[in-house]
This record gives structure tokens, sequence and C-alpha cells, in this order.
């Protein structure tokens, strides 16, 4: 079969199309013909070395395909089944820890850019009924965080307010999400475009980060001086203290991104003087995943996908995705 590695420490330009053999299949596993996969941020940051691999791996956490043979005691999945794969695959429930971390796809372990990805039975779950490949291949990351940053780790409730950054795979899918669960939506873009955009998917109120560096100053007038509920917190230290700013007494950041880097200084005081809640959320387990599709049937909701690429065409997409001009999620087609 034919799958993409990357090399550490190789960038984007690393990214290499091999031929290798078809995974082993053991008596709980199943093979899956892979149709699509999407990419992350994690996956730049992998490509690009920060992560310091040891070995070639293949890349991507994220896909979705078909069943195409299942170990003799398999009994969940039959061939021809429509899967998908959990981000963590031995993360069921509970806590999450390093053994967990250890087997993260498309890092821990071999991920989901190739041709076939063998999976243990319990790794997979069925892709909803309404949802494609290509939109099923956007769940696992981006879909079951933004699900675990309102639902899981903070209490999402109807009329809440909730504070989206930018217009990433995690921000769209938390918009979408709230606007489902009766909660108002605040997004911050520098794109008037893209603001625009996040309107037409029901956002409240949109605020251009870049003209207002005082953003969650803003926000947080914008609800009368209440506060928002949630902060969905994905650019990390460089946007911290504004999500902070924006958040009522009592309020979460669901902390999740590290596009502005890894440290910096953090305002202490106002997170204790407003009782605030900081929840890390590092995507989730495969009960969340399961919670998360039930409301996606439930909901109708349906993935917002930026641009299909084809397999011969992933360094495309990667750099595409390193541009930031994209609206939602980047998916790579393998069939």
């Amino acid at each position: 079969m034919k799958a993409y590695v990357v090399q550490p420490k190789s960038g984007i330009d690393g990214l290499t199309l091999i031929d290798r053999a078809t995974p082993a299949l053991g008596p709980t596993d199943v093979r899956v013909r892979v149709h699509a996969v999407s990419l992350n941020y994690r996956d730049l940051i992998i490509a690009r070395g920060v992560t310091n691999l040891a070995k070639p791996i293949v890349p991507v956490s994220d896909g979705a395909g078909e069943v195409v043979d299942v170990g003799s005691a398999v009994t969940r999945w039959k061939k021809g089944d429509r899967v998908v794969a959990s981000f963590f695959p031995t993360w069921q429930s509970g806590l999450l820890s390093d053994a967990h971390h250890a087997a993260a796809l498309g890092g821990g372990q071999d991920g989901m850019l190739a041709e076939e990805v063998v999976l243990p039975e319990s790794a997979w779950l069925a892709v909803p009924e309404h949802l494609s490949f290509d939109e099923a291949a956007t769940l696992p990351c981006a879909g079951v965080t933004a699900h675990n940053a309102l639902f899981e780790s903070a209490s999402l409730r109807p009329g809440d307010t909730v504070l989206v950054q930018g217009t990433g795979g995690v921000s769209i899918f938390a918009l979408q999400l709230a606007k489902a669960a009766g909660a108002t939506v605040v997004l911050t873009s520098q794109s008037a475009e893209k603001r625009e955009r996040g309107k037409q998917l029901g956002a409240d109120h949109v605020i251009d980060y870049k003209a207002d560096p005082t953003w969650g100053e803003s926000a947080f007038a914008w609800t009368g001086g209440r506060g928002v509920d949630i902060a969905v917190e994905v650019g990390g230290p460089g946007t911290f203290n504004q999500s902070v700013a924006s958040l009522r007494y009592g309020g979460t950041v669901s902390l999740i991104g590290v596009l502005t880097g890894m440290g910096g200084e953090i305002n202490t005081s106002a997170i204790f003087r407003k009782a605030l809640r900081v929840a890390g959320i590092y995507v989730g387990s495969v009960d969340m995943f399961e919670t998360f599709n039930r409301a996606l049937s439930a909901s109708r909701i349906k993935p917002i996908i930026d641009r299909v690429y084809a397999f011969d065409q992933a360094k495309q997409a990667y750099e595409h995705l390193a541009s930031a001009k994209h609206f939602g999620k980047v998916v790579i087609r393998t069939i």
C-alpha cells in the first residue's frame, strides 16, 4: 500500500509518499481502507520537527474509511461498515494518561495518511449516517475537542454565551455546537470575509481582533458587563489574557491551542479575582467521541470543509493549512 511519512525535523517538504507493507491483522484488529483524512495544527507542528520524532512516522490523526477485513475475534464491525478512528485509540473513558498520550495517532504511533490502517476494534466509531467520509474525517480532533471544551470540561447551557477565536476547525465546530445548544456566540477574526461567514453560521457578534487589541474587554462590554460563560481559547499565551478579560465571574477558559506559542505572561490575579476555571483540553476519549456523534446525529450538524485535496496533493494541503487562509477544515481524499 501507499502511505506518507514525515521525517524527523524535515518540514513540510519532507512529507514523502512511500510504498510499505500492509499492516498485519491481529484477532481483535480491524483493517480499514481510508477514504479521507483531515489536517490539524498539530500535523504542522509534527511535520516541522517541533516534537522531535525519533523515527519517520505516518502522520495525521484524523481519518475515516470503510472496513475491508476484521480479525477472528472482532464482534463490533463487519466488512463494509463506515468507521472513523479515535485520536487516542486506547483512551476509552476516564482520565487521560501517559500511556494514552503515547498511543496518539500520527504522533505516538503511525497515523491515518495511508491507503489502509489497522487498529483495534475499540479504536473505531461508526460514521454518523448523515455525514460523508470527507465530513467524518474532520471529527476526531477538532470536533471532539470542541465538544469537550463546551460540554465535558465545561457545562454549556441554553442562553449561555461562548467566545470563539478565529475560524479554524475547533472554533467553527464550537460555533456550530454552541448555536445548536441554544447559546450566543462571539467570534473574533481579523478577516472581514471570515467574520461575515461566521455570522452566516450563526455568530451573534464578531470582533476584529487586529483592529481591537482589547477584544476580550470588548466582548465583556458587549454582554452588558456580565461576561461570557466559556472562552474557547485556541491561541495560547498571546490571547489568553483577553479570553480571561471576556469572562464572567465563575466562567471557564477551555484552554486548547498554542497558536501564539508555548509560554508567556498570564494574568493570574484576574483568574482568582473572578473565580475562573481553566480547563486544559486535549481532544477527548472514545466515550466523549460517542457522545459527540450522537449530538451530531440529533442536530444534523455538518462540518465545514474549506478545501479538499487529492492524495498526491498532500503537501499542498499542508501548505494551505499553514497559510491560515482556511475557514473550517482542510481534507485530503485518499481514494
